[in-house]
């Protein structure tokens, strides 16, 4: 994926290889998964080491979500301003040491602290492969931050059965300090190769195509800075509809492992010794990355906001099955796979139409503004759906609550 610079002034430079700055981008994301999608494998262990409460534990996933997304406008205007290379570097270092001390921990004070740390490295990472994305491919803005935000989804499924492994064979302590170690390296390889384009830039024949994508995707001609975006009300709605989607997905991205345990299915084998519950976060990671090139694709064609109410709408309907045959360990697997392929694209659709409606020269804090919609949704997705069970004994009132934020997202894209 070659392209031809087309910039005027001190912008102009040799051809650039954008395709190589979107796979360090994948490859940075792909190593900052495991924080947030490996993470539902170590709540059950941590309550028994720490003598804690579920509740308690899931507070620790709520401030890893809040400090990687509320930091991440602040960390977008230091990429912005200095370099991605630079900030995902620091990225990496926090990545790495937030799982290493993680290991070491035995009070939760210390679990707090430390993957809320993780979640400023994981931020960094996060804002600077969508921003990098956004601004080198503007032509194929759905794809390209669906394929990197997709690596963020697919990461874990090539490493969560050797984590589980791992936790069963020399408990969950060795799992932190390996993978932590593993993932900071490779975070700060993959950050020396994140580049941004120079201002200006564009693809060749950027003019010519610009108008085609306009007849199916309304696309600004005008960037907006963070200041004026967040004064209007297209923002706000978006803003909204993102926290109502991300609390579902973050939900059963937390809890799967407690919801499976609750059925009896993290015991049960289904298929070559792998259980209910492994083969289920497998397919669950694969389905999680693949949702975000997918509809980021379909909504380059169909339009960002046609996509967004079918796919909440399949996502509703995923849900509701998913109460009714919750106790068949196939239905379990397939039913929370379709959950998440069709709530993972809420990660390409909105960076894209941050994208296509505030422009590209700020696209990074922009949307690192509106990636603190997640950080809201986890405060209800980790503490507060624990909390909810502890008080009604059953995962089902969190799930008919994660099913009327569908429906209501899916109603105020459509409309």
């Amino acid at each position: 994926m070659s392209t031809t610079t087309r910039v005027t002034g001190s912008a102009a430079r040799t051809p650039e290889h954008r395709g190589w700055r979107l796979f360090a981008c994948v490859i940075g994301m792909m190593a900052i998964a495991n924080l947030q999608y490996a993470w539902t494998l170590f709540t059950i262990p941590l309550t028994k080491s720490l003598n804690a409460k579920l509740s308690a534990v899931q507070i620790a996933f709520t401030l890893f979500i809040l400090t990687e997304t509320w930091l991440v406008p602040f960390e977008g205007y230091l990429i912005d301003k200095f370099s991605a290379r630079g900030v995902v570097s620091i990225g990496g270092v926090l990545v790495g040491l937030s799982w290493f001390f993680c290991g070491y921990v035995n009070t939760l004070t210390g679990l707090y602290t430390w993957y809320a740390i993780g979640g400023i490295g994981a931020g960094a990472v996060y804002g600077a492969s969508i921003g990098i994305a956004l601004k080198w491919f503007p032509d194929h803005r759905g794809l390209a931050a669906g394929l990197t935000a997709g690596s963020y989804g697919f990461g874990t499924a090539l490493t969560v059965i050797p984590i589980q492994r791992m936790i069963d064979a020399n408990g969950y302590q060795s799992a932190f300090i390996v993978w932590g170690i593993v993932q900071g390296i490779v975070v700060i390889v993959a950050a020396q190769f994140m580049v941004a384009p120079p201002v200006g830039w564009a693809p060749a024949g950027w003019a010519q195509r610009m108008s085609r994508i306009q007849d199916r995707v309304v696309q600004s001609s005008i960037s907006s800075t963070p200041f004026q975006m967040i004064r209007t009300g297209t923002f706000w709605l978006m803003y909204l509809i993102m926290g109502l989607v991300a609390f579902g997905g973050l939900m059963v991205t937390a809890q799967l492992k407690p919801i499976a345990a609750s059925y009896g299915l993290d015991k049960t084998v289904v298929l070559f010794g792998v259980t209910a519950l492994g083969l289920a976060l497998m397919l669950d990671r694969i389905l999680n990355g693949l949702t975000r090139p997918f509809w980021g694709w379909v909504s380059d064609h169909l339009g960002r906001y046609n996509t967004m109410a079918l796919a909440f709408s399949l996502e509703a309907l995923a849900i509701v099955a998913l109460l009714q045959l919750v106790h068949h360990p196939i239905w379990f697997v397939i039913l929370t796979g379709f959950t998440f392929f069709a709530w993972g694209e809420i990660f390409s659709l909105f960076p894209a139409a941050i994208g296509d409606v505030f422009g590209s020269q700020y696209a990074t804090t922009n949307y690192g503004i509106q990636y603190t919609a997640k950080g809201a949704a986890s405060i209800f997705a980790g503490w507060g759906a624990a909390k909810l069970v502890e008080m009604a004994g059953s995962w089902i009132p969190v799930l008919w609550v994660a099913v009327t934020c569908d429906v209501v997202a899916a109603a105020l894209a459509f409309f």
